[in-house]
């Protein structure tokens, strides 16, 4: 099985000071301050210096050197349809789609990360072999499980059971999990929004590391996080050490990712290119190896397989780490994993110039809010307006590129786009950022919506948000839609949907108003009538005939409610024995009263 691994995903130090700490200790420098908890509140386990699967080795198979052009037809409007062509470019359909959505996904959470999908399906390339060529199903979720080794500290980092084998399958150790490969602390705690770096990308209300939509959504989340613009070479550069903290990892993905960003084409589903060699070493990280934690206390790192590895992608014998299933080779035979890549150093890739973002013009100084102070929207509906800000230098003057978070604080179930309850924007040259469309949910009270500078010592901004019930449809008129006269015979019933009215508010048709139906007695104080015509409850799936017979007559009815054009057409009404004029009264919250006659004559003579 082709499964691979990589280093740590972890939130991030509290200050400048520790992050320079921190990138010897593999993944804590992944944000600025203002976004980050103190050592003291960070999950304990796995310590912050350990990777996220234990420092095992990754796939180094690099791309051809020369360009990956589509053939003719690959690239089409509305898809990318399977084709032949150079096979290193083909990405299975399941997998590009994944990459694809997550990029949508985080284009509108967090604009101004600029996350390309191309960087997620370089790190797919190496830590999975695009989840083993696209061996998952419809939905996305790999059909044998992709799981590092055991991570009981012989070989590789000591990291006891998190979440009792539920993700992993192992209950004394954790394993890394999935195409994007997961440890389960990781994917569970300590990440994201404080609950974890799972994510729900394919909408099914899961979050499995095993998906490949959840995958690619949650590692999307990771790289962009803490204010990262990923169109800056220095802050992609600081996302994928963050995944994986090594040079030759950094330069083993950025070849896939330009290699990618020339052009793809789509291949079917278990049909991928999958990688051969395994290469890579816990030394091969900052700091040169000197295997010191913060605090001073050394950490030793063997080389899986007892190979010993290098800078160079390829070059050693890593060997088969731990009791991993060994990848298979490009034909699907399987390979041994253990076999190193070619002696001769790969040539180093030069990544693609990406552009720069606009230099600030002055430090910020503050932010100030624009706009309403106080927002609101009712339940079920998106927010009208959305919270704004201004980033000034000390002179009052607009300061262009920066990094605004809003977050979205107290009990809430409202929520950004992609469920997030923070996101982050870049201010444009006037110096404004507004926070994406927040949908109120079905929740209705009080919140507060924060805005902070990332990466920068000003006080934030707040926003009082309230989220009401939305009102009830209204209507001030009920008339019936036909003038017809209607009559039954006793013991019989009215005609099938003979009754039908329709509602209205200030001459409009009124959808979604609440009616009440009632069979009442004349005179000026009418109440409910114990004779004449009635309804019947609805049948009950599977009732008898007998028991259909025996339903107890019913001469009011509640939670009728107007179609989308105003209409509402009352159920079936039957008669009893009694003869004459009878009355049926229809009532709407708003006072609006309707009430029609219903004639019931005698049987005629045999």
């Amino acid at each position: 099985m082709a499964a691979t691994y990589r280093r740590r995903l972890r939130r991030g130090a509290a200050s400048t000071a520790v992050a320079a700490l921190a990138l010897a200790a593999l993944t804590a420098s992944q944000a600025p301050a203002a976004t980050r908890a103190s050592a003291k509140e960070r999950d304990p386990a796995p310590p912050a210096d350990v990777p996220i699967d234990g420092g095992s080795s990754y796939y180094t198979d690099l791309p051809p050197l020369n360009s990956p052009v589509p053939p003719r037809g690959a690239e089409r409007p509305g898809g990318v349809k399977a084709v032949t062509g150079p096979a290193a470019a083909g990405i299975p359909a399941t997998v590009l789609a994944a990459y694809k959505k997550a990029e949508s996904a985080i284009g509108a959470s967090d604009p101004g990360c600029r996350l390309p999908w191309q960087l997620l399906a370089g790190i797919g390339k190496v830590e999975s072999g695009q989840a083993r060529g696209g061996a998952v199903d419809a939905e996305g979720t790999t059909l044998q499980p992709i799981l590092g080794p055991q991570l009981n500290g012989k070989g590789f980092a000591r990291i006891t059971d998190t979440d009792g084998g539920l993700l992993d399958g192992d209950r004394t150790h954790d394993r890394a999990v999935g195409p994007m490969q997961f440890i389960p602390s990781t994917w569970s705690s300590g990440g994201a929004f404080g609950t974890g770096w799972g994510a729900d990308g394919n909408g099914d209300g899961k979050k499995d590391p095993n998906n490949v939509f959840d995958a690619a959504l949650a590692a999307g989340h990771y790289l962009c996080n803490g204010g990262r613009d990923l169109s800056a070479q220095r802050d992609l550069d600081r996302a994928i050490l963050g995944y994986n903290h090594s040079e030759a990892y950094l330069r083993t993905v950025l070849s896939w990712y330009a290699f990618y960003r020339k052009g793809i084409h789509e291949v079917p589903d278990g049909k991928g290119v999958l990688p051969v060699h395994r290469g890579g070493s816990r030394g091969d990280q900052a700091g040169g190896g000197s295997g010191r934690r913060p605090g001073g206390a050394k950490v030793t790192h063997p080389r899986p397989g007892g190979g010993k590895g290098g800078h160079t992608p390829g070059k050693g014998k890593p060997g088969t780490p731990g009791d991993a299933p060994t990848p298979g080779g490009p034909n699907g035979s399987g390979g041994t994993g253990g076999t190193g890549g070619p002696g001769t150093p790969a040539p180093e890739p030069t990544p693609t110039p990406t552009p720069k973002p606009p230099a600030e013009s002055a430090p910020l100084a503050a932010l100030a809010r624009v706009g309403d102070k106080d927002l609101s929207g009712a339940t079920g509906t998106e927010f009208a307006a959305s919270p704004q800000v201004r980033a000034q230098d000390a002179a009052g003057k607009p300061v262009a590129d920066a990094a605004v978070r809003f977050t979205l604080t107290g009990s809430t179930d409202a929520r950004f786009p992609d469920d997030a309850k923070e996101a982050t924007v870049r201010t444009g040259k006037d110096g404004l950022a507004a926070a994406p469309k927040l949908h109120a949910g079905g929740k209705a009270g009080a919140f507060v919506i924060r805005a902070t500078a990332v990466g920068r010592d000003v006080p934030p901004v707040d926003f009082g948000a309230t989220v009401k019930d939305r009102p009830e449809p209204q209507a001030d008129r009920l008339v019936r839609t036909s003038d017809k006269e209607l009559t039954a015979t006793a013991g019989k019933g009215f005609a099938d949907d003979a009754v039908e009215v329709r509602a209205t508010f200030q001459g409009k048709e009124a959808a979604g108003v609440a009616v009440t139906a009632t069979m009442v007695t004349g005179g000026a104080k009418p109440v409910e009538n114990d004779k004449g015509p009635y309804f019947t409850a609805p049948a009950v799936p599977g009732a008898t005939s007998a028991e259909k017979a025996e339903a107890k007559p019913l001469r009011s009815l509640t939670g009728l409610r107007t179609d989308a054009d105003g209409l509402l057409k009352l159920p079936k009404i039957h008669t009893d024995a009694h003869t004459g004029t009878f009355l049926l009264r229809l009532t709407t919250a708003d006072g609006a009263v309707l009430t029609v006659k219903l004639n019931v004559s005698a049987p005629s003579a045999p």
